[in-house]
């Protein structure tokens, strides 16, 4: 019997020896930086032709989360591979072999690549925040104004659990390509072909991308469905029913 300390260590260590784990990591934060940066470039650039036609307060933070899409992405892949990869070597046996306790391997599992990916989310959601707001110049906010801070963490904590939500779901569906399959166009055209068709908009903005969305809003507009801490919630909840249902078919199905 593994005790769970040995857990964690060993999945620790089989992230950090995979590239591809390593790498998709990494372009989160390159993705989003690099992209958010060059927008909010281009945006202080030409800001008067930027704002010809806007109604609403210029967002300076949701600005340099420009390019947050993409480290989505990025983030989704790193999930799927730290679990998928097992599966397709087929170490997952061998896994499984040294910790029987299946609920105790997935609960260190998530553990691991939680704390990967929050620490990593952090420094990423940080950094391009005050990347952004040093090249909007003067049109740029302060960490200090109100909301600004709590959308930082947000947008921290939505590539989080994009992470855990993507590892809950290679879990279930024990196949990286599959579950790639499936994240994919549910995130980049499910949900924003569904938000384009009103009769069924209001079901698009349950889903986790909208719902994460929802959680980098510094001003709260006129007829938004709802705020930042209920999108914090129904992220959440996707995120644990992935997991929850990656325990039941771990604990109830073959490697």
């Amino acid at each position: 019997m593994a005790s769970f300390p040995a857990v964690l260590r060993s999945e620790w260590t089989k992230i950090r020896s995979v590239r591809s784990t390593v790498w998709t990591l990494a372009l989160t934060f390159v993705v989003t930086v690099g992209i958010g940066a060059l927008l909010s470039l281009l945006t202080s650039t030409d800001f008067s032709e930027f704002r010809r036609n806007g109604q609403a307060p210029f967002d300076a933070t949701g600005t340099s989360f420009s390019g947050i899409m993409l480290g989505e992405l990025a983030i989704i892949v790193f999930g799927v591979l730290a679990i998928g990869n097992e599966y397709s070597s087929g170490m997952i046996r061998a896994t499984l072999a040294a910790v029987p306790q299946r609920a105790t391997l997935l609960t260190g599992k998530a553990a691991v690549l939680g704390a990967l990916a929050l620490a990593v989310s952090l420094v990423t959601a940080f950094v391009t925040f005050f990347v952004g707001q040093a090249l909007l110049g003067s049109h740029s906010t302060t960490i200090g104004e109100p909301n600004v801070l709590r959308a930082v963490f947000g947008a921290a904590l939505y590539l989080t659990m994009l992470c855990l939500f993507s590892a809950g779901v290679t879990t279930m569906l024990h196949n990286q390509t599959l579950a790639l399959g499936v994240l994919v166009p549910f995130f980049f055209l499910l949900s924003p072909i569904l938000s384009a068709v009103p009769k069924v908009r209001t079901l698009a903005h349950y889903f986790p991308d909208y719902a994460g969305s929802r959680m980098l809003l510094v001003y709260e507009q006129h007829g938004q469905p709802y705020g930042p801490w209920t999108g914090f919630f129904i992220c959440l909840a996707w995120t644990a029913a992935a997991l929850v249902g990656g325990a039941l078919v771990l604990r109830r199905r073959d490697a």
